[in-house]
Parts: structure tokens; sequence; C-alpha cells
């Protein structure tokens, strides 16, 4: 897999940045159009049909009142007004009128445009060759006027703006998170909080718990940090970047051990829980699924419940994020054989339906 830029990384975790990068970029454009078109001053702009429908498909997207704060050259009612032409035509059935040749069926065209979404890169031969592979046969230049009719810019233009679902997805598999939480537990001093430190992949929300302590320390972390980058059988073997917050615990000796071992560490701005979003939602879900629900007495009693969360959360807690699949089932799914069975954890607080083998 290619290196990752370090900006590409940043557009995946700073967020709030972005967006103040995207507002400035938008600022400066709306200034340089306003002085071109005080150049202008007195000349009519003339539009080609094409970059009416063009700006009329993404007019449309942003309405009428986000238009008003970033339209400069012509305005939103003129925008909108080529839009509902834009539609006008598609219902004039002007394509019966006199001879000439029908109309790419319906559904040729739409997968032509989502095969265009899809990805950014590819051209107008190469779209024409994934639909001969569909078994439908159209010319080259169908394609571009498929793509002319519906807004899409021609390749060079489409392939500058990658989709976030695209880019996250083609990087995901070497992103990992990581994130503390505290638990209170009883104790002979009354009650204790505990710290538990994990990490999880993106791609396959795979969770590691790395430690559970009362006093988190430097020397604790870097320990952590030595198993979890083990050259056998360490958790982050085949991460390349890890997400951590601003917590004081990721000392600059355990960032840069990570670093010795080829995982570069990304720190989030203060105050953006919203930006290590896989590791906050494993928080909520241990939490109110298993730790909350729990009144616990001594470490023993923690490392177990957390331990079993762990078993379920891997073999037998359905993921919505990954389909609503199971991570590493056990038992054979989908089985229509056998009878149903019931695997309970902590006492009947986590249960697995399955079917037992025949």
């Amino acid at each position: 897999m290619n290196a990752l830029r370090p900006w590409q990384l940043l557009l995946v975790t700073l967020a709030g940045w972005i967006n103040r990068q995207q507002l400035d970029v938008i600022a400066y454009i709306q200034e340089e159009n306003r002085i071109l078109k005080n150049k202008l001053k007195g000349k009519r702009i003339r539009f080609t049909d094409d970059e009416r429908r063009r700006l009329a498909v993404k007019g449309k997207v942003l309405g009428r009142k986000v238009l008003r704060e970033v339209a400069s050259i012509v305005t939103p009612d003129t925008i909108l007004a080529w839009h509902r032409k834009l539609i006008a035509q598609k219902w004039d059935y002007s394509h019966r009128r006199g001879p000439g040749r029908p109309r790419v069926k319906d559904e040729i065209a739409q997968l032509t445009v989502r095969l265009a979404q899809e990805n950014p890169s590819w051209g107008y031969t190469t779209i024409r060759g994934a639909l001969h592979n569909l078994g439908y046969v159209v010319a080259r230049e169908t394609v571009r006027n498929i793509l002319k009719e519906h807004g899409i810019e021609p390749t060079p233009e489409r392939s500058k703006r990658m989709p976030w679902s695209t880019f996250l997805k083609s990087h995901w598999d070497c992103i990992a998170a990581a994130d503390l939480f505290t638990v209170e537990i009883w104790s002979s001093f009354g009650l204790t909080r505990y710290y538990v430190l994990f990490f999880i992949k993106l791609s396959s929300r795979r969770v590691h718990v790395a430690g559970i302590t009362e006093c988190p320390h430097g020397e604790w972390i870097k320990q952590v940090g030595r198993n979890v980058t083990d050259a056998f059988d360490g958790f982050l073997l085949d991460v390349r970047y890890l997400i951590l917050d601003r917590d004081r615990i990721y000392t600059e000796a355990f960032r840069d051990l990570l670093k010795n071992a080829g995982v570069k560490s990304v720190r989030l701005p203060p105050r953006s829980p919203n930006l290590n979003a896989y590791a906050e939602r494993f928080v909520r879900t241990i939490k109110e699924t298993c730790l909350d629900r729990m009144i616990l007495f001594g470490e023993d009693s923690l490392r177990r419940a957390i331990n079993e969360f762990a078993e379920y959360y891997h073999h037998e807690r359905n993921h919505q994020g990954l389909g609503n699949r199971l991570i590493d089932p056990r038992e054979e799914i989908g089985a229509a054989d056998g009878s149903v069975a019931c695997r309970e954890r902590l006492g009947g607080l986590l249960r697995y339906y399955y079917r037992q083998a025949a």
C-alpha cells in the first residue's frame, strides 16, 4: 500500500480544521469572483448549455439559502431557474419528436452515472468497458452524453474530488485508534477508579484491551506500547497510523516507541471526541451493555467482566457497521438444522442464540 501523505490522514481525522480551511477557500474564491466580475463590468457573461446544466445540478443540492452566500457570478434565482428548465426538458418528450436514434434505457443511464460517481478516476472508455462487462454495449460518445446530461464533469475534474467514503475505505485497513475510559469499583477503601486502555482497528472493529490499572503512569504506558507493537503477535503489527487524543498518559516516550515500530501517532485537537468516533462508540457499548449494569467488587471482577464482554463483542454481537454481522463467528451462521441454544455470559447479562450442531 502506498504511504499516506500527512495531509491525507489529517483530512480523515481533523474534521474541524478541514471545515475552517474549506470556509477560507470559499471566502477566497468568492472574493476572486467579485474581482473578476468587476473587471467584466458592463460585459455580459455568456454560458454554454453544458455550463448551465452543471451549475444547475450543483446549485440545486446547495439550496437557495446557501447559494445566496456563495454564488457570485450568477444569482441563486437564475441557477434554480436553470434547474427547473433542466427538469422540464426531461419530461417534455422531446426525444419522441421527429426521427433520430432512440434514447438510452434508463437502466443503462443510471448505471453509467453510478459507475462515474463511485469511481472518480474512470474515464468514458473505462466506463464503457465496465458496461460491456455487464452486458451493455454502448458507444463512448453515449457515455459522455449521459454524464453531461447529469451534470457530471469529465474525469480530470472528478478525480480531483475523491468522495470521503472512497477515501476512508481505501485506508481503513492501516488505521487504528486508542482510548482510555474509567470504571468505579468497590474495594476495601471504598469506591476506587480504575483506568482501562484499549485499541480498536477501524476496518474490522476488532478491539484489544491492552491494560487495566488503578494508577496509569509513564512506565506502564511504555510497557503497553511494547506489547502492542511486539514483532510476533502485537495488535498493531499491520497498523501504520494510530489516532490518539490529548490525554497526558500518551507520553512522548510512548509515541516515540510507536514511531520506532513504524506506527505514526495522529493526535486529535483538544475536546474533539467526535473525531475518535469508533473508539468512543466502543466505550458507550461496553458501558451501556455491561459495566453500567454491574456492581463490581475488586480488580478481578472488573477483569472478568471485560474479558467476558470482549468474547461476546468479537464472537457473538452483531455489528451494524459491518452489515449487522459478527466479527468472528464460532458457529455456522444461518444453519437451519439443530435445536436453538443460548449461551449466557455474566449470569445472563449477555446472551447469544445459535443452533447446536445436529
